[in-house]
């Protein structure tokens, strides 16, 4: 279904955060018959709907909705409303057609987009492959799940865009080059269950892509995919680390050496792979990697960290302060560690409690030496599940800034201090900015 389908139809956009604004002019200047918006969850941190939105489209707020979506001929739902809504289940109950401003986004646009999903990745990622192209001379622009809705992009020649699983679960076109980076539990609440979860992130690549370039070294991801044909980044018939010409790691296409893994500034050995599948799609879209590795190399060593994905932040003690507040799930957590592996460590843990199961994280704790901080609400959980482990030690804290002087105090000299709390931020803090900003301030006033 396209923007222009809508014309003469009655329309009904569900949500009106930015993606519902968006939605809604964009749909407007298409002449639908009836358009109205529908805010279910409407409390005092609602934007205020006026101005062109409101001459577009009404607001209907509470209960009233319902009777709105179901009357529509169309419902054009934003991310944030998950499968399991009740609302949901009886407009599927109903077959009411329901899509989002991506997926009409998408059927215009798909033949010049690169997508990238992921369960961790995507971000950083995206912001690689979009990097480096404009250092390959080719322009192109960026947005998606990082900001931007896909609607209000303005028109160009390449986009590459970060999807979430919500954006992802509605497609109907897949984007020209479709990349998926890693593949773990995620957001089970909204998809309804972890085969749900898989089969609407994999809906990326549902539709036709020209190209499937994932991280070949995901091992749930390779179970999903089977024998699908798609270029596997980080094995050796691809791009991947090996040993180079000095006897260090180097990142090769194929058999040609690139240029050493020191020249990527970001640690951890899921970014190595996060450039390796970058590559590959640059490889995939024609540009020449091994002429223009020298140039890569330049490229890649000016590439800036995302903020709050393994952020460090200076401390005079000799500590490093690690923000990775976007680490929302075990599986990303884990991550996180190994990219400390060596250093004395304590690891920050704890949030909103979605009731996951913390067991894969104990199992990859089993053998490490490391001390973990527990902060509400799910922190006490976390650490209820480790419980045993020989060499990791435990304790509580009343919040996060209890947490961060408690770490100043069992870290060793040159150790690590990482906030990578395994649950998200909602409910004791604003939104993940928040969380980090109460971090990076307790650092500061904590110095011994």
């Amino acid at each position: 279904m396209r923007l222009s389908d809508l014309r003469g139809r009655h329309v009904a956009v569900w949500g009106a955060g930015r993606e519902g604004r968006a939605a809604v002019i964009a749909i407007a200047a298409h002449g639908p018959a009836d358009l109205v918006a529908v805010d279910d969850s409407a409390n005092f941190l609602t934007l205020p709907w006026e101005g062109p939105l409101a001459a577009a489209a009404p607001l209907v707020t509470g209960e009233d909705g319902f009777a709105r979506l179901a009357a529509a001929d169309v419902v054009v739902r934003s991310p944030g409303v998950p499968n399991t809504h009740p609302w949901m289940v009886e407009l599927r109950r109903r077959a009411v057609p329901v899509t989002q401003g991506s997926a009409l986004w998408m059927a215009d646009h798909a033949d010049r987009t690169v997508g990238v999903t992921g369960s961790k990745g995507k971000s950083t990622t995206s912001s690689l492959i979009s990097h480096l192209l404009t250092a390959m001379d080719r322009p192109n622009v960026f947005g998606g799940n990082i900001g931007v809705p896909l609607l209000d992009l303005p028109e160009a020649e390449l986009y590459v865009l970060e999807l979430s699983s919500y954006q992802c679960a509605d497609l109907t076109d897949s984007p020209r080059v479709a990349v998926v980076t890693a593949l773990f539990p995620e957001h089970l609440d909204a998809h309804g269950g972890e085969r749900e979860y898989y089969r609407d992130k994999l809906n990326l690549l549902a539709h036709g892509p020209h190209t499937v370039v994932v991280n070949g070294a995901d091992p749930r991801l390779a179970l999903e995919l089977g024998d699908r044909a798609a270029i596997r980044a980080g094995s050796p018939d691809a791009t991947h680390v090996a040993g180079g010409p000095d006897g260090t790691p180097w990142f090769h296409l194929r058999d040609t050496p690139l240029f050493p893994r020191a020249v990527l500034p970001l640690v951890g050995r899921h970014n190595e792979g996060n450039l390796c599948v970058a590559l590959a799609v640059l490889d995939a879209l024609g540009v020449d990697v091994a002429a223009r590795k020298d140039s890569l190399a330049v490229a890649v060593a000016g590439f800036q960290g995302l903020a709050h994905r393994l952020t460090e932040i200076p401390d005079p003690s000799g500590l490093t302060f690690v923000d990775d507040t976007l680490a929302t799930s075990p599986y990303a957590a884990m991550h996180a560690i190994d990219a400390y592996e060596g250093r004395p460590l304590t690891v920050i843990v704890g949030g909103t409690d979605r009731g996951l199961d913390y067991t894969p994280l104990r199992d990859h704790l089993a053998e490490r030496d490391l001390t973990v901080i527990g902060i509400p609400d799910s922190g006490p959980r976390i650490v209820e599940a480790l419980a045993g482990l020989p060499a990791v030690r435990t304790e509580i804290a009343e919040d996060l800034v209890a947490a961060v002087g408690l770490a100043r105090k069992l870290t060793p000299a040159g150790g690590v201090v990482l906030l990578s709390p395994a649950a998200p931020s909602y409910g004791r803090f604003r939104n993940f900015e928040h969380r980090s900003e109460v971090f990076a301030q307790a650092v500061a006033d904590t110095v011994r």
